[in-house]
């Protein structure tokens, strides 16, 4: 994700920019990628990791907002508003894809803002992913009773 977005973002993303984006198959596979990777992160982590952790901690997973209100208590999110936020733009960067210049422009820049946020905050999961299971597996099996 960073990569890709290093790569996108080398400059600030324009609507000059975004009319190349017809006539300039890398610049389209950059943004194609970027906005693929974006959208895979943000469900991979919200949508999988983060319920399956609320799990291990003994929570209930629920709808998603409630997920992300308890992620961000635990210290897994920065702000429950901001990944909703994060949320709107992958769509908007899906569903205005060229059909409005300015939009896209302007959610891209946004989802590249975000883009540190998201991947720490998918590296804070792995991080606490990888401290529950040496936890679990440190902790001896109960023995069978007779």
């Amino acid at each position: 994700m960073l990569d890709t977005d290093g790569r996108l973002f080398n400059s600030l993303f324009t609507i000059e920019e975004a009319k190349n984006i017809e006539i300039d198959p890398i610049l389209a596979e950059r943004l194609d990628a970027f906005v693929a990777r974006f959208g895979r992160l943000q469900d991979t982590v919200g949508d999988k990791l983060l319920p399956a952790l609320l799990t291990a901690l003994g929570e209930t997973p629920g709808p998603v907002i409630d997920n992300l209100d308890k992620a961000e208590r635990f210290g897994f999110i920065q702000s429950a508003d901001g990944w909703l936020e994060m949320r709107r733009l992958r769509n908007q960067m899906v569903h205005e894809y060229i059909e409005d210049l300015a939009v896209l422009s302007s959610a891209l820049r946004s989802g590249h803002a975000f883009v540190p946020i998201l991947v720490a905050a998918g590296r804070h999961c792995v991080a606490e992913a990888g401290r529950l299971l040496a936890a679990q597996a440190a902790t001896p099996a109960p023995k069978p009773s007779n």
